[in-house]
């Protein structure tokens, strides 16, 4: 779309626009370019245009804006035509920020919990009001060409959604919905003339990442009543959009309250754990009297799988469902067991994927929906076996890079003063709308933080592994380079890295921020490295492998130790006084090479012993995935599967017994949010330990296969659909033995490796 005009109705409040269009010769085809910021919704002659959802994506709105190519020629008659569209808020003009400000149907607003300082960057809008542009362009017959695009001929009214929350909450007012808005004879003399707005000078790109689409409709079936209100069971944890089919009197009001969970009384129970009320609120006003009218909410989303119904008495409800959106419907991996357990485990994970991914990935879609970065190379590998990350990661990378600090970019202090987070800097949150910039006493930064920004690097390095996809690395080296620089900014006197998270998430709350974070920047170094021979870039190259080096020998010359016995282990900075050790300080020098081959044997049986001594992955986000690779690598698959089985916390298998259908947050029952992919990273070992699909070259060109079969297990099939073919592994015992069936299609070299199974066999 090139130099649009940018047209709105001149307020921060939802609203429609239409006009009425006639062509000046026969169409052979008609293209139109839309936006509307926050979200929009695009009409021809009635009809909605394609099956997106809230377009257009999320992005930082003063970097770029993206807009989305609709082909519309077969919605087009001869004669007039009627072109609408519905705006409304997004994170553009964002309602319902201000906690102090929120109305009875006004919803959730983010806010930082007590504990943290106040936050002196708070959420700003993106401009004055909400804008509109559109192109369409119409190829006729004879070769000719025509344009038109918005302007201000164009007639807008208000929404009848009086109110849309970011977060979830939305209103809609039956009663002034304009029927007919959108089609042709619909008389809109009493309508007001769009004008012309105003947004940031920044490029406007075609949308390339997929669009948010339905993945599944969701009936709500009436499961009780608690103090008079209904209470309704979608059986699943989603992203969606609410539909409401109701009959009362005009002028009644419904309100629904969505939430993950149910309390002691059965009630939708909103409340998230030690945290604070998620008190979203989808409303609908009845329009008519005793007529059945449908609401579908159009410009955010809720999150949940309860609904509580409050409504007079003079109001049924007909019909209660909702679809379940998502940027990730395109599967690519399959995989089923005869161990229900299993198949519960990864569905779970994979729903709990999809939830979180709407043009950019959330850590939760209730409390936060902020697109914190560290998932997208923590959780890439398991995610990339399950879905086609190419594009959704491409937009990643866009918003990280736009994210990126320049020396002259800074946020506020508590006293006002200008505060520089340094160039390079990669932000833990990109697009970031609500910036907390500030370290917090006593937990480190949660902005500049090594295993967050380090997506752009570690990340690029899994896309790579698995799409082949040099071109990724040429797009993200320079700016990889840039963060690396920033880091080296961050080395304490020691030669560490430990301003931020450490293991995120550790149930013992074992942090180890000096052994996680400085592995990091090894790993860092050791993919810059990478990248500069995959790009031919000599003299870079030798510089980042001698950082690599200076970094893994000053890291194992102040924390590679001898234990009693003269065993060579890690032990944790952060307890200076005694020979402490964590599966994860154990794990990541050991996954990424650091360990000197006269200590290997060592610090592998370090690592089993941590495992023994806790009967289960006790670990955060952090150093999880590290934790599961590396036992595989020494062929702990037996503990694996026993781990990830086992009836109580820490364990997948203890979130599918306390009834969830997503992930949890954290390794507890009724964790604070019920619906974070964070930790799902034993997917990847699904498919490269069960049913050991593992590429030996990038884009799985060539393929190792080397699976493993539980004895309690009958049967695994797993079917993994790579940029380069498939490959389908089934196994089951019979007769004391295992038959294995491994398949991959032409062009993909495969090799197969029996030995897990014969071992199981022997």
């Amino acid at each position: 779309m090139k130099q649009p005009n940018w047209i709105s109705n001149g307020t921060k409040k939802p609203y429609y626009l239409r006009k009425e269009i006639s062509f000046s010769g026969a169409v052979a085809k008609a293209t139109a370019s839309v936006c509307g910021l926050g979200q929009f919704v695009f009409y021809v002659n009635g009809q909605k245009v394609g099956d997106h959802e809230l377009d257009p994506g999320w992005t930082d709105y003063r970097k770029y804006m993206e807009y989305v190519d609709f082909d519309v020629t077969s919605l087009l008659v001869a004669g007039t035509n009627v072109l609408a569209a519905e705006v409304g808020n997004g994170w553009y003009c964002a309602e319902q920020l201000d906690p102090d400000l929120v109305s009875e149907d006004g919803g959730y607003a983010f806010h930082f919990p007590p504990f943290m300082p106040p936050n002196p960057n708070p959420y700003q809008p993106y401009g004055d009001c909400l804008p509109f542009a559109m192109q369409l362009t119409v190829e006729y017959t004879d070769g000719s060409t025509e344009v038109f695009s918005a302007d201000t001929s164009w007639k807008t009214r208000p929404h009848a959604i009086t109110l849309s929350n970011i977060y979830g909450s939305e209103a809609c007012d039956g009663r002034l919905v304009p029927k007919g808005w959108n089609a042709e004879g619909f008389d809109d003399s009493d309508w007001t003339a769009a004008c012309e707005a105003t947004v940031p000078d920044v490029p406007l790109v075609l949308q390339f990442q997929p669009a948010i689409k339905v993945i599944h409709t969701y009936e709500g079936k009436l499961c009780g009543t608690v103090n008079g209100n209904e209470i309704y069971d979608l059986s699943q944890n989603i992203s969606g959009l609410m539909t409401l089919t109701v009959s009362g009197k005009e002028g009644d009001v419904v309100r629904l309250y969505p939430a993950e969970k149910r309390d002691e009384h059965g009630d939708a129970d909103q409340m998230a754990k030690n945290w604070m009320l998620i008190d979203n609120v989808i409303t609908y006003v009845i329009g008519e009297d005793d007529v059945e009218e449908t609401f579908r909410m159009t410009f955010t989303y809720f999150a949940g799988r309860y609904v509580r119904v409050e409504k007079p008495e003079t109001v049924t409800v007909h019909w209660l469902a909702a679809d379940a959106i998502s940027s990730a419907w395109k599967t690519d991996g399959e995989f089923a067991s005869s161990d229900e357990r299993l198949v519960k485990i990864h569905d779970m994970i994979e729903r709990t994927v999809e939830a979180n991914m709407v043009s950019v990935h959330t850590d939760c879609p209730t409390i936060e929906r902020f697109a914190w970065q560290e998932p997208n190379h923590l959780m890439a590998p398991s995610i990339f076996y399950l879905k086609d990350g190419r594009l959704l990661w491409k937009k990643f990378f866009l918003d990280m890079r736009m994210a990126q600090h320049t020396a002259d970019d800074y946020f506020l202090d508590f006293e006002g003063n200008k505060v520089y987070p340094g160039d390079g800097l990669v932000p833990s949150q990109a697009p970031c709308y609500i910036p907390n910039v500030l370290p917090v006493p006593g937990m480190g930064s949660f902005y500049d933080i090594i295993p967050w920004g380090s997506a752009l690097i570690l990340g690029t390095r899994w896309y790579y592994k698995f799409y082949g996809d040099l071109e990724v690395v040429r797009e993200n080296y320079d700016a990889a380079k840039r963060y690396f620089g920033h880091l080296l900014t961050k080395v304490t006197d020691d030669g560490f890295i430990n301003h931020g998270l450490g293991d995120w998430g550790n149930p013992d709350n074992e942090l180890a921020r000096e052994n996680i974070e400085t592995a990091f920047l090894y790993a860092d170094a050791d993919s810059l490295a990478q990248f500069a021979e995959l790009l031919g870039q000599p003299e870079d190259a030798a510089y980042y492998r001698e950082r690599a080096k200076e970094i893994c020998e000053n890291y194992n010359d102040k924390l590679l130790v001898q234990d009693e016995n003269g065993r060579y282990c890690y032990r944790v900075f952060e307890h200076p006084d005694e020979l402490f050790m964590t599966q994860s300080a154990e794990a990541l020098p050991l996954f990424w090479g650091m360990v000197p081959d006269y200590a290997k044997a060592d610090v592998e049986a370090a690592f089993k012993k941590t495992l023994d001594d806790k009967g289960a992955f006790v670990a955060g986000e952090v150093g999880l995935p590290y934790i599961i690779q590396t036992a595989a690598a020494l062929g702990l698959h037996e503990t694996i599967f026993a781990f990830i089985t086992k009836e109580t916390h820490p364990s997948y298998y203890a979130f599918v017994l306390d009834g969830e259908t997503t992930l949890g947050e954290y390794w507890e029952n009724n964790p604070r949010s019920h619906c974070h992919d964070m930790m799902g990273h034993i997917i990847e070992w699904f498919y490269n330990g069960l049913a050991g699909i593992q590429p030996l070259e990038p884009g799985f060109k060539k393929v190792l296969v080397k699976p493993y079969l539980p004895k309690s297990v009958d049967e695994v099939n797993c079917t993994y659909h790579s940029v380069n073919g498939d490959i389908s592994v089934s196994m089951k015992w019979e007769n004391g033995a295992v038959a294995l069936d491994v398949k991959a299609d032409e062009g993909i070299s495969l090799t197969v490796d029996e030995s897990f199974l014969k071992e199981e066999m022997a």
